[in-house]
């Protein structure tokens, strides 16, 4: 008898890392339910995961920072208390604010200048840490410093710094990122908000013209905030300038300073630890110096400059500077993925329901193919999220380091964020959805923690850039590149724009092989699967579905800017849906590439065998989503298409379902970030007091006879289907 999952060697927890006085999520899961397991003695061993070392791997770069932010996430004062007041959550999550300061986690981003650290990779790890605690904590925490704090370091300049980065770090100035607008979110260049400069006071006169004008959803704007970053256009001489920031006191002790106002937004949907409100400026002014001037400034007499001239470059330039809210958004989308499925698969590992097998013992759950189906997928896909997040956050550590900061490098950056940053919420939130109803009734209780983030999560998918409004960003870059190398295209350049789209892989070097089937694929399924399971087959279907979708809706809009403005823009919208589905097939092949390179870079055969099972399940996952498209362009047959479900069904599936537990053990979670009693034993202990209470009703002869006893059933009879379904 061996422990379920437990096939994975009992390494030194997470390689030597342990919060003070907590069993590991190991320890808890060395006492789960007992299966048993027969190996043939012909037949090769098992691969087994090397967890302490995939767990290394897991954590990245900046391991080290994250394994000091768990600790401090694990700590009783950071974490959340369910069920408090409005008032009450956003009281603590204030104060959690200020431990923060006090354990110095705030300032590794900033200048060195005023105390930081200048580490801006190191500084995001940290901080989607935090979300194991609280997502409010997180999201506080990020408007304090991710946004209100960077937008003065990276928009400001060092006299700015000076004057208020310290109290901003010090927590003595909350302040508000004052962007969105009830009328204006994804649509930054057209807010209604104004700075009028006036040469005579050197002011600019800052006002809301109208009620969708008004600030609005801003954190620290209904209670904390004592001043804002206002993104307002900038009008001088009679000319606008575009959308440009200022530093704005917003209040006193005493309240709103003269000129402003707002409103509380209430509570929420989610993540209501957080103050958000509305502000709105009635002709506040705000000295010239105030302007924060890195990319345009404003002269004692009104005269405007910038080092940018084109007004398109300097707002994108702008915005550029704040990409970091995605880059945490997308890590702490896969930090929650993780804690979801770690807490369904162990509660599947333990839940028994039905006696499928037995006449005596019921089945545990996890041991369903429907039940692998619902979790193990999801589990792929958050692993290929979490190498695809490393790879992210390096390269925007390397442009905000410096280290590759050329204006392709940003607009590479910039790309990536539209491109993963929607599928990470997107898939947080169904993997947080399955895992709650995969764990039943107890799923929806509040102390098993699925549900509160799930709302919590729920706004992931619509702040910093709505997820659809950035898979056209994405879109609109593909079509720029696609335009840019094949105006006169032959064969051979398309063949190296589907390298270049996925990072110059080893693929198609001498152009693409020919993956459409004939008649040769009706034979057995193991040789249909055959043809698509490997790398490079994987891999060319992935990047040619990109490729093809880019270049027919290019085809589609080749003659736009030939069109009155009206027909070219009914033409865009025509292909609207088309330019979003390229750009997601776009982020899902920079997924499954950022997963094959991490399977690679494993040194461990078992886990490398596991891993490359795991990646499999990913990239077959993507094909068998979308076979209608690879049946309708004729990348595959029916067939193959068949062979890939059943692949995945009676080949993958049983597999991974052996490595589960090992699976999620790599993830670091200790009992107390994972918080849910139904993942740490309680339910192992409901199953094994109800396993023995009948087992004592059996060996001592007095459980009472079934109306309808075992060997009176008919060969042709199954389990109750329907109460199969409706089943907990």
């Amino acid at each position: 008898m061996t422990a379920a999952g437990a096939s994975f060697p009992l390494h030194p927890p997470y390689g030597g890392f342990r919060h003070p006085e907590a069993r590991t999520y190991r320890d808890i899961m060395s006492q789960t339910v007992d299966r048993t397991t027969k190996t043939p003695a012909t037949q090769p061993a098992a691969p087994v995961v090397d967890v302490a070392a995939l767990g290394e791997q897991l954590m990245g770069q900046w391991k080290d920072i994250r394994r000091t932010a768990r600790a401090l996430a694990a700590r009783p004062e950071i974490m959340r208390i369910e069920g408090l007041s409005l008032d009450e959550h956003r009281k603590r999550v204030m104060e959690q604010l200020h431990i923060l300061v006090a354990e110095g986690a705030v300032q590794r981003a900033f200048p060195k200048s005023v105390g930081g650290e200048e580490n801006a990779g190191g500084n995001i790890a940290g901080f989607e840490e935090l979300v194991l605690a609280d997502p409010s904590l997180q999201i506080k925490s990020g408007v304090q410093w991710g946004l209100f704090g960077a937008a003065v370091m990276h928009l400001g300049t060092e006299r700015h710094h000076k004057e208020w980065l310290p109290g901003i770090l010090s927590l003595e100035i909350p302040g508000a990122f004052a962007m969105t607008e009830t009328g204006h979110g994804s649509d930054v260049s057209a807010i209604g908000t104004t700075a009028t400069y006036n040469p005579d006071t050197q002011e600019f006169v800052l006002s809301t013209p109208f009620r969708a004008a008004w600030k609005d959803y801003l954190g620290n704007a209904a209670v904390d905030g004592r001043a804002a970053v206002v993104f307002a256009q900038l009008i001088t001489k009679g000319v606008n300038h575009g959308v440009h920031a200022f530093y704005v006191p917003i209040r006193d002790d005493n309240g709103f300073l003269t000129g402003i106002g707002g409103e509380d937004d209430g509570l929420k949907g989610g993540l209501n630890g957080i103050d958000n409100g509305r502000l709105h400026f009635t002709d506040v002014r705000v000295p010239r110096l105030n302007l924060l001037n890195r990319y345009g400034d404003v002269a004692e007499d009104g005269t405007y400059s910038s080092p940018i001239a084109s007004p398109g470059r300097r707002f994108f330039t702008m915005l550029g500077t704040l990409v970091q809210g995605r880059v945490s958004l997308d890590g702490a989308a896969t930090v929650v993925s993780k804690l979801a499925l770690t807490i369904a698969i162990s509660y599947g590992s333990q839940r028994r329901q039905f006696t499928a097998a037995s006449d005596t013992e019921e089945e545990v759950i996890l041991d369903y193919q429907r039940h692998q189906r619902r979790l193990l997928p999801r589990l792929a896909t958050t692993y290929a999220m979490s190498f695809a997040h490393e790879v992210f956050l390096t390269k925007f550590d390397d442009v905000f380091s410096g280290a590759h900061d050329t204006d392709a490098d940003r607009q590479d950056l910039e790309t990536l964020a539209a491109a993963l940053k929607p599928l990470s919420t997107w898939a947080a939130l169904d993997i947080l959805q399955e895992a709650r109803e995969a764990c039943g009734g107890s799923g929806f209780l509040a102390e098993n923690r699925l549900t509160s983030l799930r709302a919590d999560m729920d706004i992931y998918a619509t702040f910093e850039g709505d997820n659809n409004v950035l898979l056209q960003l994405v879109a609109k870059r593909l079509l720029t590149d696609y335009s840019r190398k094949f105006a006169h295209a032959d064969a051979g350049a398309m063949a190296q724009y589907v390298a270049d789209q996925v990072n110059e892989a080893a693929i198609n070097r001498t152009g693409l092989r020919r993956l459409a089937q004939s008649v040769v694929d009706f034979g057995s399924t193991a040789r249909s699967v055959g043809y698509v399971r490997d790398t490079d087959s994987q891999r060319q279907l992935l990047t040619d579905r990109v490729q093809t979708m880019v270049a027919e809706i290019a085809g589609r809009l080749k003659n736009a800017n030939k069109l009155p403005k009206m027909e070219a823009a009914q033409l865009f919208n025509s292909n609207q849906n088309a330019l979003i589905e390229a750009a997601r097939a776009h982020g899902e092949l920079l997924q499954w590439e950022a997963f094959t390179d991490g399977v690679e870079a494993i040194d461990d055969e078992g886990t490398r065998q596991v891993l490359t099972w795991l990646r499999d399940l990913f990239g077959l996952g993507l094909i068998e989503k979308n076979a209608a498209w690879y049946l309708i362009h004729g990348r595959i047959s029916t067939q193959r298409a068949q062979a890939i479900t059943a692949y995945i069904d009676d080949r993958l599936l049983p597999r991974l379902r052996e490595h589960a537990l090992p699976l999620v053990a790599a993830f670091e979670f200790t009992p107390e970030h994972i918080g849910a009693p139904i993942a740490l034993g309680r339910e192992k202990e409901r199953q094994d007091e109800a396993m023995l209470y009948y087992r004592g009703l059996r060996e001592s002869g007095t459980a009472p006879e079934l109306e309808k006893k075992p060997e009176e059933k008919k060969p042709d009879e199954r389990p109750d289907e329907h109460a199969k379904a409706v089943a907990p």
